[in-house]
């Protein structure tokens, strides 16, 4: 296709996007005094929220698919260019942390690799096979899920990283926030979380941004709940690598059992920090081996370990 006629064709498409849509009454925004700006940006971020609500059902559906195939095993894979991109490796980088996840259970992909986190790497996003490439090295299977995440739900490398994860059986999951999108389409499940034109023109690093950042908050947090990550509302998963998480490990298992200052540290000491057999220890009197025993014979999740040991 000649460079002309492509560039015709993007533009148009470009125009019938929500997400780059104009929006005049903000024309002479840059006139206005800066708590009146921030006013309006604020207003405009309020409705994020809302457009997330109305796709939990979807949500909620890719969660159990993704959760069962994670428990068999999987992976989950974000995978996106610019902005998409760079909140797939964020929501992938703190689940180690967090859930104590081993690194490539939750893996990020952005078009162009790693420097694309702080540069623009131009062309990235356009090729499909550059998404195909990467997906490739990671040698998918039917137990992985890939989620391609783009604000247009209109990317080459977003829906390129989808098309070929299907190709291999792996579950697929499409973020976009454009009704009708390309991507959803191409994926399992189609998530699209609509926000309306951006306060900057085409800036999607803005409310389509939040939205995608909220919705993988869900996909990953709730998969791990569901994967017995957590205990109630606690992360007793969490890795303690640093002072603060170490102060923190301490305090979720003071708050899951009751028990003193003394009896945590005794807890802890007895099964070499980790949170979940510490737990285990104080709440049945079982010594650290056999807490880390029930663990691995619960799958790691703790309320089926308490009820073996209560048995």
């Amino acid at each position: 296709m000649p460079a002309a006629s492509h560039h015709r064709d993007v533009r148009s498409q470009l125009e019938t996007l929500t997400t780059e849509a104009y929006r005049p009454e903000l024309a002479d925004v840059d006139r206005l005094p800066t708590l009146d700006i921030a006013r309006l940006m604020n207003g405009e971020d309020a409705v994020v929220a809302g457009a997330v609500a109305e796709q939990v059902p979807a949500i909620a559906a890719a969660v159990d698919a993704v959760a069962e195939r994670m428990a068999r095993g999987g992976r989950l894979v974000y995978a996106g260019a610019g902005t998409a991109g760079r909140l797939g490796v964020l929501d992938a980088s703190e689940c180690p942390p967090t859930f104590n996840t081993d690194p490539d259970r939750v893996v990020g992909l952005i078009a162009g690799g790693p420097a694309a986190m702080v540069t623009s790497v131009e062309g990235a996003e356009d090729s499909e096979e550059l998404a195909a490439a990467d997906l490739a090295a990671l040698e998918l299977t039917a137990d992985d899920t890939v989620v391609g995440i783009s604000a247009s739900g209109r990317t080459p490398y977003a829906i390129g990283a989808v098309t070929c994860a299907r190709g291999r059986g792996a579950l697929t999951v499409g973020l976009s926030c454009n009704r009708g999108s390309a991507l959803a389409a191409a994926a399992d499940h189609g998530i699209e979380v609509v926000v309306g034109p951006e306060f900057l023109t085409g800036s999607t690093r803005l409310k389509a941004g939040t939205a995608q950042k909220l919705v993988l908050n869900m996909l990953s947090t709730i998969t791990m709940i569901r994967l017995g990550k957590t205990y109630g509302n606690l992360m007793v998963d969490v890795r303690a690598s640093n002072e603060k998480l170490r102060a923190r490990s301490r305090r979720i298992v003071a708050q899951a059992t009751g028990a003193d200052d003394d009896a945590v540290e005794r807890a802890l000491a007895a099964t070499d920090g980790e949170v979940k057999p510490a737990i285990l220890v104080l709440l049945t009197g079982v010594d650290g081996p056999t807490a880390a025993r029930l663990l691995t014979e619960s799958g790691g999740h703790l309320r089926a370990a308490l009820a073996a040991a209560a048995d």
